[in-house]
Protein backbone atom coordinates (compact mmCIF):
# COMPACT_ATOMS: atom_id res chain seq x y z
CA UNK A 1 0.00 0.00 0.00
CA UNK A 2 3.00 2.19 0.89
CA UNK A 3 4.82 1.65 -2.49
CA UNK A 4 1.75 2.57 -4.20
CA UNK A 5 1.14 5.42 -2.39
CA UNK A 6 5.16 5.95 -3.44
CA UNK A 7 4.35 5.89 -6.86
CA UNK A 8 0.63 7.12 -7.04
CA UNK A 9 -1.28 4.39 -8.53
CA UNK A 10 -4.30 3.05 -7.45
CA UNK A 11 -4.70 0.44 -4.72
CA UNK A 12 -7.05 -1.98 -4.09
CA UNK A 13 -7.43 -5.26 -1.31
CA UNK A 14 -9.24 -8.42 -2.02
CA UNK A 15 -9.86 -10.42 1.01
CA UNK A 16 -9.38 -13.98 -0.08
CA UNK A 17 -9.04 -15.36 3.39
CA UNK A 18 -11.81 -18.01 3.16
CA UNK A 19 -10.58 -19.14 -0.24
CA UNK A 20 -7.11 -19.52 1.22
CA UNK A 21 -8.61 -21.59 4.10
CA UNK A 22 -10.20 -23.97 2.04
CA UNK A 23 -7.51 -24.13 -1.28
CA UNK A 24 -4.37 -24.47 1.35
CA UNK A 25 -4.88 -24.54 4.85
CA UNK A 26 -7.69 -27.81 4.40
CA UNK A 27 -6.25 -29.81 1.97
CA UNK A 28 -2.43 -29.13 3.80
CA UNK A 29 -4.38 -31.05 7.32
CA UNK A 30 -5.99 -33.63 5.08
CA UNK A 31 -2.45 -34.02 3.72
CA UNK A 32 -1.03 -34.63 6.86
CA UNK A 33 -3.83 -36.40 8.45
CA UNK A 34 -3.09 -38.83 5.36
CA UNK A 35 0.56 -39.44 6.01
CA UNK A 36 1.78 -37.10 3.13
CA UNK A 37 3.97 -33.81 3.86
CA UNK A 38 2.12 -31.41 1.43
CA UNK A 39 3.54 -28.43 0.11
CA UNK A 40 1.32 -25.42 0.70
CA UNK A 41 3.27 -23.15 -1.30
CA UNK A 42 2.12 -24.97 -4.43
CA UNK A 43 -0.89 -25.47 -3.94
CA UNK A 44 -1.46 -21.16 -2.83
CA UNK A 45 0.34 -20.34 -6.65
CA UNK A 46 -2.01 -22.65 -7.91
CA UNK A 47 -5.60 -22.34 -6.37
CA UNK A 48 -5.19 -18.53 -5.12
CA UNK A 49 -2.26 -16.32 -6.58
CA UNK A 50 -2.80 -17.91 -10.22
CA UNK A 51 -5.87 -19.34 -9.89
CA UNK A 52 -8.86 -16.90 -8.04
CA UNK A 53 -6.96 -13.80 -8.06
CA UNK A 54 -5.34 -13.97 -11.63
CA UNK A 55 -9.31 -14.23 -12.86
CA UNK A 56 -10.61 -11.74 -10.89
CA UNK A 57 -7.62 -9.06 -12.09
CA UNK A 58 -8.61 -10.07 -15.34
CA UNK A 59 -12.33 -9.79 -15.12
CA UNK A 60 -11.39 -6.26 -13.39
CA UNK A 61 -10.18 -5.50 -16.62
CA UNK A 62 -5.94 -6.14 -15.82
CA UNK A 63 -3.81 -7.19 -18.75
CA UNK A 64 -1.45 -9.01 -16.49
CA UNK A 65 -0.76 -9.42 -13.22
CA UNK A 66 3.02 -8.98 -12.04
CA UNK A 67 4.52 -10.95 -8.74
CA UNK A 68 7.46 -10.71 -7.33
CA UNK A 69 8.64 -14.80 -7.76
CA UNK A 70 12.26 -15.15 -9.01
CA UNK A 71 11.92 -16.77 -12.29
CA UNK A 72 11.77 -16.14 -15.51
CA UNK A 73 9.50 -16.16 -18.66
CA UNK A 74 10.77 -16.32 -22.19
CA UNK A 75 8.45 -16.67 -25.49
CA UNK A 76 9.33 -17.36 -29.13
CA UNK A 77 8.34 -13.61 -30.91
CA UNK A 78 8.85 -12.58 -34.17
CA UNK A 79 12.09 -9.74 -34.42
CA UNK A 80 10.01 -7.26 -35.00
CA UNK A 81 7.94 -7.62 -31.74
CA UNK A 82 11.15 -8.04 -29.53
CA UNK A 83 12.48 -4.63 -31.36
CA UNK A 84 9.03 -2.87 -30.33
CA UNK A 85 9.47 -4.67 -26.79
CA UNK A 86 12.51 -3.43 -26.21
CA UNK A 87 12.01 0.11 -27.29
CA UNK A 88 9.11 0.51 -25.48
CA UNK A 89 11.25 -0.09 -22.39
CA UNK A 90 13.72 1.70 -22.90
CA UNK A 91 11.57 4.80 -23.94
CA UNK A 92 10.18 4.13 -20.26
CA UNK A 93 13.72 4.13 -19.14
CA UNK A 94 13.34 0.94 -17.69
CA UNK A 95 16.10 -2.03 -17.94
CA UNK A 96 17.01 -3.74 -21.10
CA UNK A 97 16.13 -6.81 -19.07
CA UNK A 98 12.30 -6.10 -17.85
CA UNK A 99 9.50 -8.18 -19.61
CA UNK A 100 7.06 -5.83 -18.19
CA UNK A 101 5.51 -5.21 -21.83
CA UNK A 102 5.92 -8.78 -23.27
CA UNK A 103 3.19 -9.13 -25.83
CA UNK A 104 0.05 -11.45 -25.33
CA UNK A 105 0.65 -15.01 -26.90
CA UNK A 106 -1.19 -15.34 -30.27
CA UNK A 107 -1.74 -18.60 -29.98
CA UNK A 108 1.60 -19.94 -31.68
CA UNK A 109 4.18 -18.64 -29.34
CA UNK A 110 5.43 -21.21 -27.24
CA UNK A 111 6.09 -20.21 -23.42
CA UNK A 112 9.21 -21.11 -21.34
CA UNK A 113 9.42 -21.13 -17.59
CA UNK A 114 12.90 -20.35 -16.76
CA UNK A 115 15.26 -20.19 -13.38
CA UNK A 116 15.64 -17.23 -11.93
CA UNK A 117 18.77 -15.27 -12.43
CA UNK A 118 19.79 -15.08 -9.26
CA UNK A 119 19.84 -19.05 -8.38
CA UNK A 120 19.92 -18.62 -4.96
CA UNK A 121 16.38 -16.67 -4.69
CA UNK A 122 14.97 -19.40 -7.73
CA UNK A 123 11.29 -20.22 -7.21
CA UNK A 124 10.41 -22.14 -10.02
CA UNK A 125 9.97 -25.11 -7.88
CA UNK A 126 6.94 -23.43 -6.23
CA UNK A 127 5.18 -22.95 -9.96
CA UNK A 128 5.14 -26.04 -11.76
CA UNK A 129 1.54 -26.31 -11.69
CA UNK A 130 1.63 -22.94 -13.94
CA UNK A 131 -0.15 -23.55 -17.83
CA UNK A 132 0.53 -21.41 -21.35
CA UNK A 133 -3.39 -19.88 -20.42
CA UNK A 134 -1.69 -18.69 -17.25
CA UNK A 135 1.69 -17.89 -18.45
CA UNK A 136 0.39 -15.02 -20.88
CA UNK A 137 -1.25 -12.60 -18.57
CA UNK A 138 1.95 -12.99 -15.90
CA UNK A 139 4.94 -10.76 -15.43
CA UNK A 140 7.70 -11.74 -13.20
CA UNK A 141 9.57 -8.60 -13.56
CA UNK A 142 12.47 -9.55 -11.18
CA UNK A 143 13.58 -12.77 -12.68
CA UNK A 144 16.48 -11.41 -14.63
CA UNK A 145 17.68 -9.38 -11.12
CA UNK A 146 19.74 -10.77 -8.35
CA UNK A 147 18.30 -9.67 -4.90
CA UNK A 148 20.74 -7.37 -4.16
CA UNK A 149 20.25 -5.17 -7.64
CA UNK A 150 16.77 -5.49 -6.85
CA UNK A 151 16.81 -4.02 -3.86
CA UNK A 152 19.37 -1.43 -5.24
CA UNK A 153 16.85 -0.15 -7.56
CA UNK A 154 13.63 -0.07 -5.18
CA UNK A 155 16.12 2.05 -2.78
CA UNK A 156 17.01 4.69 -6.07
CA UNK A 157 13.59 4.77 -6.83
CA UNK A 158 12.51 5.33 -2.61
CA UNK A 159 10.29 2.86 -2.34
CA UNK A 160 9.85 2.18 1.48
CA UNK A 161 10.15 -1.52 1.00
CA UNK A 162 13.57 -1.23 -0.27
CA UNK A 163 14.86 -2.54 3.47
CA UNK A 164 12.40 -4.91 3.84
CA UNK A 165 13.27 -8.46 5.04
CA UNK A 166 12.99 -11.62 3.02
CA UNK A 167 9.71 -13.26 3.60
CA UNK A 168 9.96 -16.95 5.32
CA UNK A 169 7.63 -19.85 6.12
CA UNK A 170 3.91 -20.69 4.45
CA UNK A 171 2.74 -18.55 2.29
CA UNK A 172 0.41 -16.03 3.82
CA UNK A 173 0.76 -17.52 6.85
CA UNK A 174 5.15 -17.24 7.93
CA UNK A 175 6.87 -19.04 10.57
CA UNK A 176 4.72 -21.54 12.78
CA UNK A 177 5.32 -24.59 14.62
CA UNK A 178 4.08 -27.31 11.89
CA UNK A 179 3.65 -29.79 14.90
CA UNK A 180 1.58 -27.63 17.29
CA UNK A 181 -0.59 -26.49 14.79
CA UNK A 182 -1.65 -29.58 13.37
CA UNK A 183 -2.47 -30.65 16.91
CA UNK A 184 -5.34 -28.59 16.70
CA UNK A 185 -6.97 -30.45 13.66
CA UNK A 186 -5.65 -33.87 14.20
CA UNK A 187 -5.70 -36.15 17.09
CA UNK A 188 -2.30 -37.75 18.80
CA UNK A 189 -2.00 -41.42 18.32
CA UNK A 190 1.39 -42.58 19.89
CA UNK A 191 2.97 -45.53 19.00
CA UNK A 192 6.70 -47.18 18.90
CA UNK A 193 9.49 -45.71 17.41
CA UNK A 194 12.00 -48.58 15.69
CA UNK A 195 15.40 -48.48 14.01
CA UNK A 196 15.86 -49.78 10.57
CA UNK A 197 17.76 -52.36 12.73
CA UNK A 198 14.33 -53.39 14.12
CA UNK A 199 15.06 -52.18 17.85
CA UNK A 200 12.61 -50.28 19.83
CA UNK A 201 14.00 -46.89 21.01
CA UNK A 202 11.08 -44.64 22.47
CA UNK A 203 7.42 -43.03 21.43
CA UNK A 204 5.83 -41.19 18.97
CA UNK A 205 3.20 -38.61 19.28
CA UNK A 206 1.21 -39.76 15.83
CA UNK A 207 2.73 -40.18 11.98
CA UNK A 208 1.11 -37.63 11.15
CA UNK A 209 3.44 -35.25 12.84
CA UNK A 210 6.60 -36.53 11.14
CA UNK A 211 8.34 -36.16 7.86
CA UNK A 212 10.93 -38.40 5.93
CA UNK A 213 13.77 -37.00 6.55
CA UNK A 214 13.43 -35.36 9.78
CA UNK A 215 15.95 -34.89 12.63
CA UNK A 216 14.49 -32.50 15.30
CA UNK A 217 11.67 -33.13 17.67
CA UNK A 218 12.26 -36.78 18.10
CA UNK A 219 12.69 -36.41 21.39
CA UNK A 220 15.11 -39.60 21.49
CA UNK A 221 18.66 -38.86 23.63
CA UNK A 222 21.92 -40.60 22.85
CA UNK A 223 25.08 -40.07 20.31
CA UNK A 224 23.53 -41.55 17.01
CA UNK A 225 21.22 -39.15 15.35
CA UNK A 226 18.46 -40.45 14.52
CA UNK A 227 16.29 -39.56 10.91
CA UNK A 228 12.84 -40.62 9.97
CA UNK A 229 12.87 -43.17 7.37
CA UNK A 230 9.23 -44.41 7.13
CA UNK A 231 5.75 -44.43 8.43
CA UNK A 232 4.41 -47.80 8.96
CA UNK A 233 0.66 -46.78 9.21
CA UNK A 234 -0.56 -50.44 9.98
CA UNK A 235 2.05 -51.02 12.56
CA UNK A 236 1.87 -47.26 14.08
CA UNK A 237 5.46 -47.19 14.44
CA UNK A 238 7.79 -44.62 13.44
CA UNK A 239 11.08 -46.39 11.96
CA UNK A 240 14.19 -44.37 11.92
CA UNK A 241 17.17 -44.43 10.36
CA UNK A 242 20.37 -44.87 12.35
CA UNK A 243 22.67 -41.68 11.09
CA UNK A 244 22.64 -39.72 7.84
CA UNK A 245 23.83 -42.21 5.95
CA UNK A 246 21.59 -45.20 6.30
CA UNK A 247 20.85 -46.98 3.26
CA UNK A 248 16.79 -46.79 3.68
CA UNK A 249 17.03 -42.55 4.17
CA UNK A 250 17.82 -43.61 0.22
CA UNK A 251 15.61 -43.91 -3.12
CA UNK A 252 16.73 -44.68 -6.44
CA UNK A 253 13.60 -44.02 -7.56
CA UNK A 254 9.54 -42.83 -6.89
CA UNK A 255 6.69 -42.69 -8.88
CA UNK A 256 4.62 -39.30 -9.24
CA UNK A 257 0.94 -38.42 -10.18
CA UNK A 258 -0.81 -35.10 -10.71
CA UNK A 259 1.74 -33.97 -13.26
CA UNK A 260 1.95 -30.53 -15.44
CA UNK A 261 3.70 -29.83 -18.13
CA UNK A 262 4.13 -26.07 -18.84
CA UNK A 263 4.23 -26.65 -22.49
CA UNK A 264 0.46 -28.23 -21.97
CA UNK A 265 2.14 -31.38 -24.34
CA UNK A 266 3.89 -34.22 -22.69
CA UNK A 267 7.21 -34.70 -23.88
CA UNK A 268 8.63 -38.02 -25.74
CA UNK A 269 9.48 -40.77 -22.88
CA UNK A 270 11.84 -42.16 -21.85
CA UNK A 271 12.83 -38.39 -20.84
CA UNK A 272 16.17 -37.56 -19.44
CA UNK A 273 16.29 -34.55 -17.67
CA UNK A 274 17.31 -33.43 -14.40
CA UNK A 275 14.65 -32.98 -11.08
CA UNK A 276 14.47 -31.81 -7.51
CA UNK A 277 12.46 -33.13 -4.74
CA UNK A 278 12.46 -30.52 -2.75
CA UNK A 279 13.24 -26.65 -2.34
CA UNK A 280 16.80 -25.36 -3.67
CA UNK A 281 18.27 -28.76 -3.83
CA UNK A 282 21.03 -29.40 -6.47
CA UNK A 283 19.26 -30.44 -9.86
CA UNK A 284 19.80 -34.62 -10.02
CA UNK A 285 20.11 -36.68 -13.22
CA UNK A 286 17.25 -38.54 -14.06
CA UNK A 287 15.45 -40.60 -16.50
CA UNK A 288 10.95 -40.34 -16.62
CA UNK A 289 9.31 -42.59 -18.12
CA UNK A 290 5.20 -43.67 -17.84
CA UNK A 291 3.53 -46.15 -16.10
CA UNK A 292 0.76 -47.76 -18.52
CA UNK A 293 -0.98 -49.86 -15.31
CA UNK A 294 -0.80 -46.68 -12.62
CA UNK A 295 -0.97 -43.76 -15.42
CA UNK A 296 1.74 -42.01 -13.29
CA UNK A 297 5.00 -41.41 -14.13
CA UNK A 298 8.49 -43.18 -12.98
CA UNK A 299 11.41 -41.38 -12.04
CA UNK A 300 15.19 -43.23 -11.71
CA UNK A 301 17.43 -41.13 -10.34
CA UNK A 302 21.21 -41.81 -11.31
CA UNK A 303 22.35 -40.87 -8.07
CA UNK A 304 19.71 -42.26 -4.66
CA UNK A 305 18.11 -39.85 -3.38
CA UNK A 306 18.21 -38.81 0.26
CA UNK A 307 14.63 -38.61 1.62
CA UNK A 308 11.86 -38.87 -0.55
CA UNK A 309 8.81 -37.53 0.57
CA UNK A 310 5.41 -38.82 -0.55
CA UNK A 311 3.07 -35.59 -0.78
CA UNK A 312 6.15 -33.16 -1.75
CA UNK A 313 6.89 -31.93 -5.52
CA UNK A 314 9.33 -33.25 -8.24
CA UNK A 315 9.59 -30.70 -10.61
CA UNK A 316 11.99 -31.55 -13.97
CA UNK A 317 14.32 -29.78 -15.82
CA UNK A 318 16.57 -28.95 -19.22
CA UNK A 319 19.07 -26.43 -18.79
CA UNK A 320 17.39 -23.19 -17.43
CA UNK A 321 13.72 -24.60 -18.52
CA UNK A 322 11.82 -25.91 -15.77
CA UNK A 323 9.27 -28.30 -18.01
CA UNK A 324 6.77 -28.87 -15.01
CA UNK A 325 6.09 -31.14 -12.06
CA UNK A 326 4.00 -33.63 -9.72
CA UNK A 327 3.46 -35.19 -6.64
CA UNK A 328 5.52 -37.55 -5.34
CA UNK A 329 3.07 -40.54 -4.42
Amino acid sequence: MRVAAHLDIPFETWDLTQEYKQAVVEYMVREYAAGRTPNPDVMCNREIKFGIFLKRALSAGADYIATGHYVRVEQSLPSSLRFANWRRSNLMGLPRRSHLFAPRNDGKNRYQLLQAKDTNKDQSYFLWTLTHEQLKHCLFPIGGYTKPEVRAMAKKMGLPTAEKKDSQGICFIGEIDMREFLKKYIPVAPGLVQTTSGKIIGEHEGLSFYTIGERHGLGIGGGIPYYVAKKDFAANTLVVAEGPYDEKLFSEKLEAAGFNWISGMEPQFPLKCEARIRYRQPLQSCTVVPNSSTRQLNVAFREPQRAVTSGQSIVLYQGEEMLGGGIIV
